[in-house]
């Protein structure tokens, strides 16, 4: 089994869970929950089993303590989370509507995590055979793009697997609008591209087969689009601009804050079970059970508050899958990597 580094912010999500009269005030009530994208992932990872490690930095206080904890208590190895002694720990507010989608108001000027400088990317996070996984929030800022992109650089010299999960989020970045040349350059670096719908649209801007063809022109092997509650839509270099579909379950969201982190952090553990990446890639029937599992692990996490309390263990996806189960963890991992390499 392959290790995962999960690389950027962990942060505190403040999740309003209601409001409550105070005389003439209403007041907003909110739950502290550990979060960030790719925390988030590496819980994923974890929870299913996987061999998880967390690759960022937090702040030298109570909030830093809370996620350093938080990472541990669900088992992500945090050897490489480094504690920045004077910046604070990011923080986002997270309000939901009736339909259980979220805005984000974010807290994150100098935070720990935009600090994380190039001289921390530790040739030990390669030592092994990896899979390295990062996200658009450490693109924000002109000295974490620079440690991310050299991240990224080292993961390829040491032929890792490269995983970005784009996950926009707008009001981060300058002039609030995501920088489409710079993701784009870091697209060319990943072999597994992942977006929602909406950020696909606005990268691809109005030409979705010449953008299929770009993330195809370099090292991309396998683009995944997510679309809430829609079909989820994949392409493979081998089929172009020909698209496959599965449709997730059907649920009840609640909160759909960890809904995609579920969904990479899923696809991240069955990946981690196979030694090449051409294993997935050109058996269409693995690929397509590899997404169905990942789309399991998406659902259950929309069905909970918060983040790390929410994202799917084996229990919850086995039988989901119609997978018999058996509370014996070794013959749960033996039974999943049947189902994925089942021809």
């Amino acid at each position: 089994m392959k290790s995962v580094i999960c690389f950027g912010e962990a942060l505190i999500d403040f999740l309003n869970t209601g409001n409550q009269e105070d005389g003439c005030l209403m007041l907003q009530n909110y739950r502290q929950y550990p979060g960030g994208a790719p925390a988030n992932a590496a819980v994923a990872v974890a929870k299913l089993g996987g061999n998880a490690l967390f690759a960022g930095q937090v702040g030298e206080d109570p909030f830093g303590d809370f996620l350093e904890s938080s990472l541990q208590a669900y088992h992500v190895n945090t050897q490489f989370l480094y504690r920045h002694p004077k910046a604070k720990t990011a923080l986002a507010f997270v309000m939901l509507d009736q339909y259980g989608e979220r805005t984000f108001s974010f807290h994150r000027h100098e935070t720990a995590d935009v600090l994380f400088t190039k001289e921390q990317v530790s040739d030990e996070w390669f030592t092994h055979e990896v899979i390295f996984h990062f996200c658009s929030n450490t693109l924000t800022e002109k000295g974490i793009a620079s440690s991310t992109k050299y991240a990224v650089s080292k993961a390829l010299s040491a032929n890792s697997i490269v995983s970005f999960d784009v996950n926009l989020r707008h009001n981060l970045w300058p002039e609030a609008k995501a920088d489409i040349n710079l993701i784009k350059n870091l697209i060319r670096s990943a072999h597994i591209i992942k977006f929602s719908l909406d950020e696909f649209d606005y990268l691809a801007q109005g030409d979705a087969d010449n953008f299929i063809e770009f993330c195809f022109n370099w090292n991309g092997q396998l683009i995944i689009i997510t679309d809430g509650a829609k079909a989820i839509t994949y392409y493979t270099k081998g089929n172009g601009v020909i698209p496959k579909s599965i449709q997730p379950p059907t649920v009840s969201a609640i909160d759909t804050t960890a809904g995609g982190d579920g969904f990479i952090g899923g696809f991240l553990y069955a990946l981690s079970q196979f030694n090449t990446l051409n294993e997935v890639m050109y058996n269409e029937l693995t690929l397509d059970r590899v997404i169905q599992f990942s789309a399991q692990c998406g659902a259950i996490a929309v069905s909970k508050l918060g983040a790390f309390p929410a994202l799917a263990t084996l229990d919850n996806v086995l039988p989901l899958l119609n997978i018999p189960y058996n509370p014996s963890s070794q013959s749960q991992k033996a039974t999943v990597d049947l189902f994925l390499r089942s021809n």
